[in-house]
């Protein structure tokens, strides 16, 4: 079968066992992916998450046998690319199936190696990825065509109450300055028209490298003398830096928000980002709002 790549994020589910034979196996690098395939494949599909701990840290993640004998079962793979899950490359080359479709959200939205990863938080991402699902779903399964055109617009309604509240906050706060411990958020932050300070500082971060002096102390900067409204972190990256530039935005009374990069359980990927978005509208409007 045909290849189709595509781009994507998505949030929510660890484990969805098949209760019946005839469910069409799906693996997803990552749960807000496998989330949006659950809910464009309903009861036609038995859809697992690899990364899906929100308490852990995504970038510490070590494939396991088991994750390789889901992908061999597998007749749609969904992962992000852009070398966010660069282990998934190596996986699907060791377990080939000419039957399987496999989608990469990078393709889908024309990002690579070196770009900002977390595609996810990029408001056009989703609707490309759940399209492309929706479509790989059909090739394998047709008789079921019509479920999966009416799942993913459905989808597609959820996600477009996503965009309106992006788009109320930018109307709102175009050109607030932000800063952030990395680019978790920030595509969604460019999405709100924000400023976003310190980004040589995240791109250490992100990269595992320690931020050179003179970054770090232009962040602490920001920080101490509240120069930006808003400061993002990463909730599930939990390491001294972070706590130390935590305290310092306390301090100063600095709003703090914190972002995840794996979807809460008992969340849609649509609840996440709005959740998420609410507690940026409220961090912009002040200390005391």
């Amino acid at each position: 079968m045909k290849q189709i790549l595509l781009a994507l994020a998505l949030t929510g589910l660890a484990a969805i066992p098949a209760s019946a034979a005839d469910k069409i196996p799906v693996v997803a690098a990552e749960n807000f992916y496998g989330d949006v395939a659950t809910a464009i494949g309903g009861d036609h599909v038995a859809v697992t998450a690899i990364l899906a701990n929100p308490d852990e840290d995504p970038h510490l993640f070590e494939a396991s046998p088991s994750v390789a004998r889901e992908l061999a079962a597998a007749r749609l793979v969904v992962y992000n690319g852009a070398d966010y899950d660069p282990w998934m490359t190596k996986l699907l080359s060791a377990n080939r199936a000419p039957d399987r479709a496999v989608i990469v959200a990078a393709d889908l939205v024309h990002k690579q190696a070196g770009d900002n990863p977390h595609l996810w938080y990029d408001p056009p991402t989703m609707p490309a990825v759940a399209a492309t699902i929706a479509t790989a779903l059909t090739s394998i399964d047709p008789a079921d065509k019509t479920d999966f055109e009416a799942n993913l617009a459905t989808l597609n309604a959820s996600l477009q109450q996503v965009a309106d509240k992006a788009a109320a906050i930018k109307a709102k706060y175009t050109g607030a300055e932000v800063t952030a411990t990395e680019p978790v958020f920030g595509y969604m932050a460019a999405a709100l028209g924000l400023k976003m300070r310190n980004e040589s500082f995240q791109l250490s971060v992100m990269n595992d490298t320690e931020p050179s002096a003179r970054d770090t102390a232009a962040m602490e900067s920001d920080l101490k003398n509240a120069k930006v409204k808003v400061f993002f972190y990463n909730s599930q990256v939990t390491d001294p830096l972070t706590t130390h530039l935590l305290n310092i935005a306390n301090a100063a009374h600095v709003p703090v928000v914190g972002v995840s990069e794996t979807e809460p359980a008992g969340k849609t990927f649509s609840q996440w980002m709005l959740d998420q978005l609410d507690a940026t509208e409220k961090a912009l409007a002040g200390p005391n709002s």
